[in-house]
């Protein structure tokens, strides 16, 4: 017997942006598939036509390149078992809600919302199952001339499962071990709508689960009860020796306090939940994004893959291939990982050191075409003396913005402490020696001449050199005095120098 390639699917809905805890979930996907050497497949679970967001699905895959999940196939990107959208798979769904129907696995049920609503509010804890379907509305319960005169109707109907009590069903998962629950606690699910033509996501995973030859659903625990009713499924359908493996990952918990994830823990917090930026096509209102906030890929892929999962041993910093190689559903935690934002900056500020300039150059530089600032031929030397103050390249302005800006003010408190009446003399003697080096203006130069200039005169240093900070800067910070002159050039700086004499003097 042929042992089936590993094949594994991420299943989002088009209902909104890709919350985080969806993104780990894709990258456990990804890390287990390529470990193993198998595929990838992207589909988009888009039944549920009322929830559908325009600019969602296009947001996910988006999100998906973004972080570097390769998709070896699914919308976006073709395959054989297509189509991937399963709005696109009605012709497919209709033959199995058949032949459940045919076989009396399923049933019509014609109840309205109305009537579930008023059954519900009645009867206490109220479960559509073998003990109350015999009340109901449906082909069960109905004579066939009733039946008959509903579909002449045309009255709308949804297809439920026929769930038989009394039997243990085992599910054993991959994270979690066995799992026994007991299908009388498992309510008749609707498979199938007739308002929409439209399948519920428990029928429709379970066709395009066997019939794209999934081998391992991986997914979050959010689906952990839905699991047995899976099983039954496969088994009324006759698939039942090629279900595929589960594994239910754990929840993202709030970095503080109990409970899931949320967006409204991340506003709060002031942390992005969502990879790329997100501005809502209804209200207009714009959720930050990782990769918006300047975070780099790796980091939020390396920070995602330890929320739940460890490599066996003190390794926090892994490339992609590492990860990989890793990964296995074994080490995966039962329980929830809380979200620490902190760490998820702290892998940034380690990628960043590691990003070549260039590229963060040119992240850089985007930033400062939206403030209107026009970056300098040096921007790659700019990034590199101050790269290591920083978490985020979004924090690259307030750190360097004293290079594209002169300033106009300058901080009260160092010009009370730093600026004397020799001030403006001692500059102005520092001009003249920074002239003298220009046919050898360079950082390393600038720093030796400045301290000799400073000793041999008998000035104080830190007077000078903090004077002369705030004459090129404008308060007390900034990377090395040497750095600033020489990423300013030698006749911004004696222009800073001299204005700042003319306006503190």
């Amino acid at each position: 017997m042929s042992i089936k390639k590993t094949r594994v699917r991420f299943a989002p809905s088009p209902t909104g942006p890709l919350h985080i805890g969806g993104v780990r979930t894709a990258l456990y996907n990804y890390f287990f598939a390529r470990h193993f050497g198998g595929q990838m497949i992207l589909r988009i679970e888009d039944t549920d036509s009322k929830r559908f967001v325009p600019g969602a699905e296009e947001y996910i895959i988006e999100s998906l390149k973004w972080l570097g999940i390769e998709i070896d196939e699914g919308v976006g990107y073709g395959g054989a078992y297509g189509p991937y959208r399963q709005s696109e798979r009605r012709d497919i769904y209709r033959r199995y809600v058949e032949q459940l129907l045919v076989e009396g696995k399923a049933y019509k049920a014609y109840d309205t919302a109305e009537e579930l609503e008023a059954v519900r509010a009645s009867v206490p804890n109220f479960q559509y199952d073998a003990s109350t379907r015999g009340q109901m509305k449906n082909t069960l319960s109905l004579s066939s001339e009733q039946v008959a005169e509903l579909e002449t109707q045309g009255v709308p109907f949804v297809v439920r499962i026929k769930i038989e009590p009394g039997e243990e069903i085992v599910v054993n998962d991959l994270i979690r071990g066995e799992i026994t629950i007991n299908s009388s606690i498992i309510d008749d699910k609707v498979l199938y709508k007739s308002s929409d033509d439209l399948p519920t996501y428990h029928l429709a995973n379970i066709v395009d689960d066997h019939l794209m030859e999934i081998t391992h659903v991986i997914r979050g625990e959010e689906w952990l009860p839905s699991a047995p009713l899976h099983k039954l499924l496969y088994r009324a359908l006759g698939w039942e020796d090629t279900m595929p493996q589960f594994a239910h990952l754990a929840l993202l918990l709030k970095p503080e306090g109990n409970g899931k994830l949320s967006k409204r823990d991340g506003d709060r917090l002031g942390f992005p939940v969502f990879p790329l930026e997100w501005k809502d096509p209804e209200s207009g209102m714009i959720s930050m994004g990782y990769r918006e906030e300047g975070y780099l890929p790796m980091a939020v892929v390396n920070f995602l893959a330890l929320l739940g999962w460890n490599p066996g041993d003190n390794r926090e910093v892994m490339s992609r291939e590492e990860l990989i190689e890793a990964f296995s559903l074994e080490r995966c935690s039962k329980s929830g990982a809380k979200f620490d934002f902190e760490k998820g900056k702290w892998f940034n500020h380690h990628y960043l050191q590691e990003e070549p300039l260039e590229t963060l150059a040119e992240q850089f530089r985007q930033d400062l075409n939206r403030r209107g600032v026009y970056p300098t031929d040096k921007l790659a030397d700019i990034i590199a003396v101050v790269r290591d103050r920083i978490q985020l390249v979004s924090e690259l302005w307030d750190e360097t913005f004293f290079f594209f800006v002169a300033p106009e003010e300058y901080d009260e408190k160092t010009v009370k402490k730093r600026w004397r009446e020799s001030t403006p003399q001692e500059l102005r003697e520092v001009a003249i020696m920074l002239k003298g080096l220009a046919s050898s203006f360079d950082s390393a130069t600038i720093a030796e001449q400045l301290s000799a200039f400073i000793q041999q005169n008998g000035y104080n240093m830190g007077g000078v050199m903090n004077a002369l900070r705030l004459a090129l800067v404008g308060a007390p910070k900034g990377p090395h005095i040497n750095d600033i002159i020489y990423l300013l050039g030698l006749e911004e700086t004696l222009r800073r120098i001299e204005k700042a004499i003319e306006r503190l003097s």
